[in-house]
């Protein structure tokens, strides 16, 4: 379809676009400090052949693409007729221009335009997210095509001016050189020059440092330091890795699922003997924890789950490897040996309890080091459960027995000759008060006289609840049950280790397990047992933690409503019935 039918196409579908306001159409531009959140979002992906650009034009911003725009909406702006065909030419050369090897604008051309609701996008990252009915303004949606004869080693992108030399448009701009972004999303103000690496578009760059993307090194380290556990994990492409080992991936443009496998496995070998770590002094052997291919935005990174085919430029992989410690050390440092002739800047970060410490190794300051300076570090431990009232649970049992047994043979010896009315009156009522007794004992009514107070009942849930987030804390897997055998009981012990380990990892990132922060119960509702020194608890509580991987901080909270049974066991309260019955993540 030539540009002049395009445009008499598109112009009836733009037609609610023509019936707006005559204020809105010439509102000035607005400006807003989220360049995904500007009244033009473009879009540039740059291929073997063409640049296409995709725009979400904003009304505020149909004066500074006038030229690109039906005639109707030109003149509704208040322009003098005149037809498209010969402002498209103009649009290529004088406005929204590519200019490759700094020669001249190449002529472009239009494959489709459209009114459309604009795309809701992540103030973080910019990325789409779903539109909810009726929502989103309206705005010109149109896709550009500008042919490229070869492969330019420099492209020129300028945005629309205004007379005196400004632009024209409020733009936010992200582009896309062989999928890969380039930049994160920012503000096209100027003309931007942008250098290609066609071997390697990981490589291609701005000449303005402040449009390179925040991931832009290709392997990137961190350590993590916790009460017994040290990790060091490493992000890489396989593709930079092939300079020290061979991966099998030479000549290849992708890596299919059923090679990802042998990838990871020889991946993993060769850095289990690279960058050394010590921790106090000492030279110590970790252990892998696992590998996995990840994805990361400027928002969070995550494990690809299920596995797909991956562009070898973009694939990148994590690996993590664990060195368990006593406590908490007070220095661990990791020795970084990978470095290449592209590879000189490798950023880095040491984290603990209070956060990230970030800097970059590079061949003359090669080691990551970090130092206890933490006054007070929390480290693994349980709070204190109030004990069952006195008297109560096997004790009192005992000792009621004892003295159950003394009064029967008290009952049984004087009983016949009460009956027989041989005894004093004073004897009769002894042997009675002894019958009484005996049968309070042998048919129990129920420990009513130690029953749990509201108050104390949520106290103990608190701490119980508590302890079994803080039993996690621990790495060794025996450690855990243990702290968790001080409030769980029975068989339930197993089913809470296993539901609470489920629920403390984070989705998407392959079984990393988050640290507690915070338990708060927002409401619990409690009913004594029949007979037994206990109580049911219905309750609603929120759990809070955090954890470190792939260069983020996770953060995490859920929030659950169950129903517990606690009981008195070998004079401690233990929980004895769980119901899980929602959980929710906020």
């Amino acid at each position: 379809m030539t540009a002049m039918k395009t445009f008499f196409v598109v112009s009836v579908s733009l037609s609610l676009l023509v019936s707006l306001p005559a204020d809105l159409m010439q509102a000035d531009p607005l400006m807003i400090t989220r360049a995904m959140t500007a009244s033009t979002i473009a879009q540039i992906y740059i291929e073997e052949d063409a640049v296409a650009i995709e725009l979400e034009i904003g009304v505020s911003d149909l004066r500074g693409f006038r030229n690109l725009l039906p005639d109707a909406i030109y003149e509704r702006l208040g322009y003098e007729p005149e037809p498209i065909a010969r402002r498209l030419p103009r649009f290529f050369r004088e406005d929204l221009t590519i200019r490759p090897d700094g020669g001249l604008p190449v002529p472009g051309r239009v494959v489709d335009m459209a009114a459309r609701p604009r795309v809701r996008r992540d103030e973080i990252t910019g990325e789409p997210l779903p539109l909810v009915d009726g929502e989103g303004e309206t705005v010109i949606y149109a896709r550009l095509v500008y042919p490229l004869d070869r492969r330019p080693a420099v492209l020129n992108i300028a945005p629309p001016r205004t007379k005196v030399g400004g632009a024209a448009a409020n733009i936010g701009f992200v582009v896309y050189h062989r999928d890969l972004p380039v930049n994160d999303f920012r503000y096209l103000g100027v003309d931007e020059t942008l250098r290609l690496d066609w071997d390697d578009p990981w490589y291609s760059v701005f000449d303005n440092r402040n449009l390179r993307r925040q991931y832009n090194s290709p392997i990137s380290a961190y350590l993590y330091i916790e009460p017994y556990e040290v990790r060091k994990e490493i992000v890489l492409r396989p593709k930079d890795l092939q300079q020290w080992v061979d991966l099998g991936l030479e000549g290849k443009e992708s890596i299919t699922v059923e090679e990802q496998e042998e990838v990871k496995r020889k991946v993993v070998e060769f850095l289990a003997q690279r960058n050394p770590v010590t921790i106090d002094g000492q030279p110590v052997e970790g252990t892998l924890d696992r590998a996995h291919f990840i994805y990361r935005t400027l928002r969070t990174s995550g494990v690809i789950d299920p596995p797909r085919e991956l562009d070898l430029v973009s694939a990148t992989l994590g690996v993590i490897f664990v060195y368990p410690v006593d406590g908490l050390p007070q220095e661990a440092t990791m020795k970084w040996e990978l470095f290449g002739p592209r590879i000189q800047r490798v950023p880095t970060s040491a984290t603990d309890e209070a956060g990230p410490l970030p800097f970059f190794v590079t061949p003359d300051d090669p080691v990551v080091r970090w130092q206890n300076f933490l006054k007070n570090p929390t480290l693994p431990g349980l709070v204190e459960v109030q004990t069952p009232p006195r008297g109560s649970g096997i004790l009192f049992t005992l000792s009621a027995l004892i003295a159950g047994a003394g009064l029967l043979w008290l009952a049984l010896r004087h009983g016949k000759a009460a009956i027989r009315g041989e005894l004093p009156s004073r004897k009769v009522t002894l042997v009675a008060s002894a019958l009484a007794v005996v049968l309070a004992v042998a048919v129990p009514a129920g420990v009513k006289s130690s029953r749990v107070s509201d108050r104390d009942a949520e106290a103990i849930v608190a701490a119980l609840l508590k302890n079994t987030y803080r039993a996690f804390d621990y790495r060794d897997e025996n450690r855990i049950y243990d702290a968790l055998e001080k409030s769980a009981a029975g068989e339930l012990l197993t089913d809470i280790y296993l539901e609470t380990r489920r629920s403390l990892e984070i989705e998407n990132q392959g079984g990393a397990r988050a640290k507690v922060k915070e338990v708060e119960v927002l409401s619990a509702v409690h009913s004594p047992l029949d007979g037994e020194l206990g109580f049911v608890t219905l309750a609603t509580w929120n759990v809070s933690g955090s954890v470190g991987h792939w260069g983020h901080i996770h953060q995490r909270t859920n929030q659950y409503e169950a129903r517990f049974t606690v009981q008195a066991i070998d004079g401690v309260w233990k929980i004895t019935g769980l119901e899980l019955l929602q959980e929710q993540r906020l």
